[in-house]
């Protein structure tokens, strides 16, 4: 099963979780990740475990970009690493 990498893009969380350029390697149990964060991006991190390219852009990739639904104040990058 591929390894999905989550890097911190931008980060203004509220808590303080999070700083940009943190970053965490999803294998087969979920990073310590708020829950409402976790929840928005877990279909795209399991689609790339299962081999599956996303929309991108204007193209397909093996990637994703997502927001926190508070606000969008964290911003995360994921994509499937070797």
């Amino acid at each position: 099963m591929p390894k999905v990498k989550l890097t911190i893009a931008e980060s203004k969380c509220r808590c303080g979780y999070f700083k940009k350029g943190q970053e965490f390697i999803v294998e087969d149990l979920c990073p310590p990740l708020c829950h409402e964060l976790w929840n928005i991006i877990y279909p795209s991190v399991y689609a790339l475990q299962n081999g599956a390219s996303l929309d991108y852009g204007d193209c397909r990739a093996k990637m994703f970009d997502a927001a926190c639904p508070d606000e969008g104040r964290v911003c995360i990058h994921g994509e499937a690493v070797d």
